[in-house]
């Protein structure tokens, strides 16, 4: 029984967000083996995949249920009505080309980076990551330059939703030195990310301000080998303040 301090959810509806996330993972897969991975029955799993079949936002291609191209619609929805989506994938390809190097914005949501864009010059690093992924805040500088705007409150709710795992040693994973972080990257503008989520992976970011509010923020990542001396403590940082500037800009007349 839901009580005062959560949420009402309604159990099928969860049921059926977490086959199509499993679907999403495994790029599909059958009764048996999503009934197995969440621990529901056929029978049960059977009739969420026919409702969604039904609806065309499952296939069933000869017992393989898949993802339907209606995702692609809803995507698009949501994109067309980030009202910075052009500018950013604008110039994130100015940046990319600029800097040779693999560049992405993220906005937050529910207390997580979401990939919005990435795009590559001649020198990207291919990472895992991938537009609509999901990311800890504190471990990417896309993250880290997001929450030196957030209000002491928000970056609290956010660490107690989902922790400070470390991933690499160089992980922030004490609250005190993550705040310490933050007031920074403030002052100086952008962030780093110094293998902090991938050991090999450096990164840095500027926060993209309009309005008072922070609505994301853009990066370039390359590898550690490369991403060192001034072009990582100097160059690149002026790269992204300025391409966050210019989206902050010409937002206002999109």
């Amino acid at each position: 029984m839901a009580t005062k301090s959560s949420p009402r959810t309604v159990d099928a509806v969860e049921t059926a967000l977490q086959i199509v996330e499993l679907l999403q993972e495994r790029d599909g897969a059958g009764i048996t083996e999503i009934a197995d991975e969440l621990g529901r029955s056929k029978g049960t799993v059977h009739s969420h995949l026919a409702t969604l079949v039904e609806n065309e936002y499952v296939v069933n291609d000869d017992g393989l249920y898949r993802l339907s191209l209606r995702y692609l619609e809803l995507a698009e929805t949501v994109t067309d009505r980030l009202q910075i989506y052009d500018v950013v994938r604008n110039e994130l390809d100015d940046l990319a080309a600029e800097c040779g190097e693999l560049a992405q914005f993220a906005t937050e949501e529910h207390g997580r980076a979401v990939y919005l864009y990435k795009t590559g010059g001649e020198n990207a690093v291919q990472t895992a990551s991938s537009t609509g992924d999901r990311e800890y805040l504190h471990c990417i500088s896309l993250g880290k330059a997001m929450m030196a705007h957030m209000s002491s409150e928000r970056v609290e709710e956010i660490i107690d939703r989902h922790g400070l795992p470390g991933f690499t040693d160089s992980t922030i994973t004490s609250k005190s030195e993550l705040f310490d972080e933050l007031a920074t990257i403030r002052e100086q503008g952008y962030a780093f990310d110094r293998e902090e989520k991938i050991a090999g992976l450096r990164c840095v970011a500027a926060p993209v301000v309009t309005g008072g509010e922070v609505v994301g923020a853009l990066s370039v990542s390359g590898p550690a080998s490369r991403f060192e001396g001034e072009l990582y403590e100097e160059e690149l940082p002026k790269m992204v303040t300025r391409s966050a500037n210019v989206i902050e800009i010409n937002s206002q007349f999109s």
